[in-house]
């Protein structure tokens, strides 16, 4: 028995590693494989919840235009019913002009836009804009003389501010 062995090379001990290393390589592109069908999966899973989202929002918004609209239906019957009575006696035709116009306002605040158009309180451009100034001895300065238009809402919920005149600081 010869206790010789025959002379290897660099490259036949690379050769005999390479089947043994092979497994770890085959574990490697599997899991490599494996994540990124996990990878794949979670990106149609985010395109598919972006789509059901934006179905969702089209469907809030439909019903909150209907519910929005359907409010004002009873405040257009009405100003068709004034204008069936244009005619007839002026005083009930102001004095139902006003139901129809206390009506609307009364919409807008169950859609959540409360009128204001309070008077003598203290200017605040939250909640006012000025469309002029005024001298007015019985008012404070900075003061709500007078309201041009009323506005609506109130806080971060606010349509548009009301319009007023200011009392100027007296001089």
């Amino acid at each position: 028995m010869s206790t010789e062995q025959e002379p290897t090379t660099p490259q036949d001990e690379l050769s005999q590693a390479l089947p043994a290393e092979q497994p770890e390589v085959d574990d490697h592109a599997a899991a490599l494989d494996e994540l990124q069908d996990r990878w794949r999966r979670a990106l149609a899973d985010l395109d598919n919840l972006r789509k059901r989202h934006a179905k969702e929002l089209d469907a809030v918004r439909n019903e909150e235009r209907a519910r929005t609209a359907a409010a004002w239906l009873p405040v257009v019957d009405n100003l068709d019913l004034a204008l069936t009575h244009a005619g007839s006696d002026p005083s009930a035709v102001v004095e139902g002009v006003k139901a129809v116009r206390d009506q609307a306002v009364a919409v807008l605040r169950r859609l959540g836009y409360p009128r204001y158009e309070e008077t003598g309180v203290p200017f605040d451009p939250a909640v006012h804009e000025v469309v002029g100034t005024v001298d007015d001895p019985d008012a404070e300065p900075n003061t709500v003389v007078r309201v041009v238009r009323p506005g609506y809402g109130e806080g971060s919920r606010q349509l548009r501010p009301a319009a007023v005149m200011v009392s100027k600081q007296q001089e």
